[in-house]
């Protein structure tokens, strides 16, 4: 059982930069592929980011490539997201999510644990 608690959304203006942080309880954080998903109002949830259980592979959505990075340390069960160049458009609660998994996951079906949200608001 992982538990996941997301922190570091607010309130910024385009062009700014967060990091958000998705801290994990459990012995076993590496042995979880981790993602970053988003959802704003009336809209789907929507993949952001994966990385595998080393952070040595990571894949990004299109939509935050070249702005967003993701990135892990095991030693302290946390994964984060660094948000680059904020739009407006990137405004939405974001999620993180964890799969017991050797590879990268890029659909909410494919993970087992989620995070509560954090709300991220980029204003023009």
């Amino acid at each position: 059982q992982v538990q996941l608690v997301e922190s570091g959304g607010g309130l910024v203006q385009a062009g700014a930069s967060l990091r958000l942080s998705c801290a994990a309880s459990g012995p076993t954080f590496s042995a979880y592929a981790m993602g970053w998903f988003r959802q704003a109002p009336g809209k789907e949830r929507e993949f952001v980011g994966t990385t595998n259980w080393s952070g040595g592979t990571t894949y990004m959505a299109d939509s935050v490539k070249g702005r967003f990075t993701m990135s892990r340390d095991n030693a302290k069960n946390t994964v984060y997201l660094q948000m680059n160049s904020l739009k407006p458009e990137d405004t939405a609660v974001y999620y993180c999510a964890a799969v017991q998994s050797l590879r990268v996951a890029v659909r909410p079906v494919e993970y087992a644990y989620w995070g509560q949200g954090t709300q991220v608001t980029v204003s023009s």
